[in-house]
């Protein structure tokens, strides 16, 4: 290994172990063997590859396209030890990018890259999609500082960073996180002949879900009652806007971490904005312009949406309802990822600025330097160990694989999983609030309940089989229960008894599966549902834009190598002119 990058390496090493170790001690039981099922976030042993994971399916893509590149994924690596590095990676990455971004210059100690590290993995928006089971949005987030600075040295040397290939697609799992990696790099590259670049680059990362949502035009608006419901809330007596200063304000008060609405969600105000503010000045002198302008651009953006679903819920849900796709909004508080770069950078810069005023007795530093390190987890305590022990290893039933097994060998036709409820708290996961996961656990499309219930409020849903189904499920008998379903598509009726709902009416066919766990009935003359061409080719279109940057981004690595080879090669302009 060359000299300089072995001394790149000495100096990554230690914040690289920091920030793994930050993420397992995030986890810390959530790692042992089984599923992690917390509300949306629903991985199974084998996810397969179906229509809706392609934005082919009825209802509206909200897991496009973080399905389908799950699904490919786990034909390589075990669903279980897939979900578990997915998470470890995304935690530690995220930190390591905030030192990356911190230390443009070169210039920050050991301590204060550090610093970044747990300021970036371990705060309020960690703890709380984590247990709102959003990886997708995690992924994002610790997207977001390598993308900044990547938008930073493609700005600085002209040439668009191959990194970059990797990072966009990475950073848009999601819709919400999808806009917010567009703005990171809107922001961050635009300028000088970039910025039709970055737009295409983004456009191409986003296109499964953009072309997607397009298809599904008729069913992207949403409920307006949701955004009252999902607007950014206060954290005990921290107001909202104050709240979302330090990453926090979820609308799920469920999820709010406790030590957040108690006294110590004052102190982390306090302590978290007071070092910001002290920082904040040498920060702006040390910090080139356009680099300050990124940052300032995301924090703004995102703290303002953000805010904005507090102070004017109505006016959300006015756009929800008319302008398809606007509802991606309505969750206040997920924009405030792209709040944390320039938080975390100013905090940092705070410590170095504290640090300089500490008397030079090694007592002093050292204690300064442990404190500053460990501020955010004494701020939040209660993060550690699986989110204080609310994420917990669970294991499927063995029915659930019996249940796979018997429907992939009926026939054909959709599923439709009953009852008409749209999360679980079974049992055998603790009791823990889980999306239904019958349907991704099986190996064909389906259809389940998109309805939302928030503290007593039903949010309509966008998937227009949900109601055909409960349609076909008000026939008077059984029979004609069952020939209406299978006019829609329906092949298999999948039945968990123990989930919440009403208990669904008999529908005539085979019973392939009885147990305590889940019922299995199989239908007769099912019409088969057809994608139409057109849709077909939108998408192909749309995934050959996304897998393209990952093709083409070895090929860019290539390319740059051997253009960083010849340039060495190049001889010296003595050389050249004889002198």
């Amino acid at each position: 290994m060359p000299a300089p990058r072995r001394l790149r390496v000495a100096r990554q090493a230690p914040v690289v172990v920091w920030a793994l170790v930050v993420a397992l001690v995030v986890l810390g039981p959530a790692l042992g063997p089984g599923f992690l099922l917390v509300r949306d976030m629903v991985w199974v042993p084998d996810l397969a590859l179906r229509a809706d994971a392609l934005g082919l399916g009825s209802g509206l893509p909200r897991a496009v396209p973080s399905d389908a590149v799950v699904a490919v994924l786990d034909e390589v690596v075990p669903g279980m030890l897939l979900q578990k590095l997915v998470l470890v990676l995304a935690l530690a990455a995220g930190g390591v990018g905030a030192a990356r971004l911190l230390d443009a210059d070169r210039t920050a100690s050991l301590v204060l890259r550090l610093v970044a590290v747990t300021a970036y993995g371990w705060n309020a928006l960690v703890a709380e999609r984590l247990l709102m089971g959003a990886w997708p949005v995690l992924v994002g987030y610790a997207v977001l500082p390598w993308l900044l600075d990547a938008a930073r040295r493609w700005r600085a040397e002209g040439r668009l960073p191959p990194a970059l290939l990797v990072l966009v697609p990475l950073g848009c799992l999601s819709a919400s996180a999808g806009l917010a990696t567009a703005l990171a790099v809107l922001a961050g590259a635009a300028g000088r002949g970039r910025t039709l670049k970055a737009a295409l680059l983004v456009a191409a990362a986003n296109a499964p879900w953009l072309v997607a949502g397009l298809l599904h035009a008729s069913a992207a608006t949403s409920d307006p009652a949701a955004a009252e419901v999902f607007a950014l809330r206060g954290e005990g007596s921290v107001p909202a806007p104050l709240a979302a200063l330090t990453l926090g304000g979820i609308w799920n008060t469920a999820v709010q971490p406790d030590t957040r609405t108690g006294a110590l969600g004052w102190v982390a105000l306090v302590a978290l904005l007071a070092l910001a503010a002290v920082g904040a000045r040498p920060w702006w002198r040390r910090t080139p312009s356009r680099d300050r302008l990124a940052l300032l651009v995301c924090w703004a953006v995102g703290w303002g949406l953000a805010v904005l679903t507090w102070l004017a819920p109505a006016l959300v849900g006015w756009a929800s309802e008319h302008v398809p796709g606007a509802g991606v909004v309505r969750d206040g508080a997920r924009t405030l990822v792209l709040c944390a770069p320039l938080l975390v950078v100013l905090v940092a810069e705070g410590v170095r600025a504290l640090a300089g005023r500490v008397p030079r007795e090694r007592v002093a530093r050292a204690a300064l330097a442990i404190g500053a390190v460990l501020l955010p987890v004494a701020l939040l305590p209660d993060l550690a160990l699986g989110v204080d022990h609310r994420i917990a290893p669970a294991d499927y039933p063995a029915d659930y694989d019996r249940a796979r097994d018997v429907v992939a060998e009926h026939g054909h036709g959709d599923v439709l999983v009953l009852p008409l409820s749209s999360y679980r708290a079974p049992t055998w996961n603790h009791r823990h609030l889980v999306l239904d996961p019958i349907g991704r656990y099986l190996a064909r499309d389906y259809v389940a309940s998109d309805v939302l219930v928030i503290d007593g409020v039903p949010l309509s849903g966008e998937d227009p089989r949900v109601g055909d189904a409960a349609r076909a499920l008000a026939e008077p008998t059984p029979g004609e229960r069952a020939a209406a379903l299978g006019r829609i598509g329906i092949g298999v009726v999948v039945v968990d008894p123990d989930a919440p709902g009403t208990a669904p009416p008999d529908v005539a066919g085979d019973r392939l599966l009885e147990s305590e766990v889940l019922q299995v009935v199989a239908l007769d003359d099912v019409d088969r549902r057809d994608v139409q061409t057109s849709w077909q080719v939108a998408m192909a279109a749309a995934w050959l834009a996304y897998t393209g940057l990952l093709a083409l981004w070895p090929l860019l690595v290539v390319r740059a190598r051997r253009g960083r080879a010849a340039r060495t090669a190049l001889p010296s302009p003595r050389r050249v002119t004889g002198e």
